[in-house]
């Protein structure tokens, strides 16, 4: 499978912002809708030019993106992964997962099951196998190991 930055950027922001504003991860998308999203992933390649902090507060004012009580990084009692590393495993699961539309997949992806099990940073399951996590996803439900 090839690498895809733009979407890896899109799928960091949103972590990203999902972590500043307190949201579950579905609640980001939900507020920056599908047509922010594709604009986001469609000019990735200049946006990573600027910080990703300007770049969230941007579409936050934007987006009216408000603050919610979601916090699964200060529920954390272990080391917090990157809002990178999180990116990346969402965004190579979509990548896996994604038959035609990669932005219709994100959407699908962000607003099923796996986004709780994801975010939850007291788990292991990020840092599974992407096959591991994809197999999941397929089935529904987290696999035993």
């Amino acid at each position: 499978m090839k690498f895809d930055a733009a979407l890896m950027y899109t799928c960091s922001l949103i972590e990203f912002i999902g972590r500043e504003r307190r949201l579950p991860r579905a609640a980001v998308t939900d507020a920056l809708g599908k047509e922010r999203l594709s604009a986001i992933y469609r000019h990735a390649d200049v946006l990573h030019c600027e910080t990703i902090e300007s770049v969230a507060d941007r579409f936050i004012k934007e987006s009216q993106i408000p603050t919610g009580a979601f916090d699964n990084v200060g529920r954390c009692r272990y080391a917090v992964p990157d809002y990178w590393d999180i990116g990346e495993v969402y965004s190579r699961l979509i990548e896996d997962v994604a038959e035609n539309d990669t932005l219709e997949t994100l959407w699908a992806v962000y607003h099923s099951w796996i986004d709780a099990a994801i975010s939850n940073y007291n788990s292991d399951f990020f840092y599974q196998s992407r096959d591991y996590i994809r197999a999941c996803y397929l089935a529904g439900e987290v696999l035993a190991g």
